[in-house]
């Protein structure tokens, strides 16, 4: 089974502790939001990575599924 990329974009800069939480995922601080991209394998992970961001109480902004790496960035 392919692995699906996802970008999720937060409210904030996130610091290297809320970061940490986050290991398989790239991140880009841009101005007040930090978007975290990465390849996940199924929904069951997607599920995981947003209970986490619920659990450190961040604001989700978008959840945005990616065909590749390069179209990740939010313009």
């Amino acid at each position: 089974m392919a692995c699906t990329w996802y970008a999720i974009r937060v409210a904030g800069e996130l610091g290297p502790t809320a970061l940490s939480a986050f290991p398989a995922f790239d991140y880009d601080i841009e101005g007040p939001d930090t978007t975290l991209t990465g390849e996940l394998p199924d929904s069951a992970a997607l599920y995981g990575a947003l209970a986490r961001l619920e659990a450190l109480g961040l604001d989700l902004i978008d959840v945005r599924r990616i065909d590749d790496r390069a179209s990740s960035r939010w313009r």
